[in-house]
């Protein structure tokens, strides 16, 4: 059965699938209102969310963030160089310390050196001295043991002996020296 008595082709629907269409439209229409709710809740959670990109408070918050990360971003860099400067000083100051120290150091040793070179000096002076007194009476001596007989000590020697040594040449019976201790 046709609703319209007239021949339209497909314009005019039969009844039967009118009816079975506008109860399977009514069931659709009850799900999807039921659902829909929570569909305009998700659009309009999207809708703020691109409003915080794009504009409204959330953008407001959002630029105050991105200030203040700013600010803080400035205030790091600044303490990074001022590290950086300290450290460089502090480099500096310890360059000049040991520099320094080293001069100190090469002054000491330089100070030791002269030191100890006069030290040596004056000891090969004292020890050439008293030995220049021994040597007259240690030839004579082995002299003696080589030759068998007594030598005695030339009397220019002797007198440096008493002299610069403040000991006397001990003279024995004979002549000969007895020992001086050289």
């Amino acid at each position: 059965m046709q609703l319209i008595p007239m021949n339209l082709g497909p314009l005019n629907p039969d009844v039967a699938e009118l009816a079975v269409a506008t109860v399977l439209f009514g069931a659709v229409f009850l799900l999807v209102g039921r659902f829909l709710p929570r569909i305009n809740s998700v659009l309009e959670e999207r809708a703020t969310l691109l409003d915080g990109v794009t504009g409204g408070p959330a953008a407001a918050i959002r630029r105050e963030a991105e200030r203040v990360r700013a600010e803080h971003e400035t205030l790091l860099s600044e303490a990074r160089r001022e590290a950086a400067r300290v450290r460089q000083a502090a480099r500096e100051e310890g360059a000049a310390l040991i520099a320094e120290a080293r001069e100190d150091g090469l002054r000491e040793r330089a100070e030791i050196v002269v030191t100890g070179q006069a030290r040596v000096e004056a000891e090969r002076v004292e020890a050439e001295a008293e030995l220049r007194g021994c040597v007259s009476e240690v030839a004579s001596e082995l002299a003696s043991r080589i030759v068998g007989e007594p030598i005695p000590v030339p009397a220019a020697n002797a007198g440096l002996l008493t002299g610069s040594q403040g000991r006397a040449a001990d003279d024995g019976a004979d002549g000969a020296p007895t020992g001086s201790g050289c």
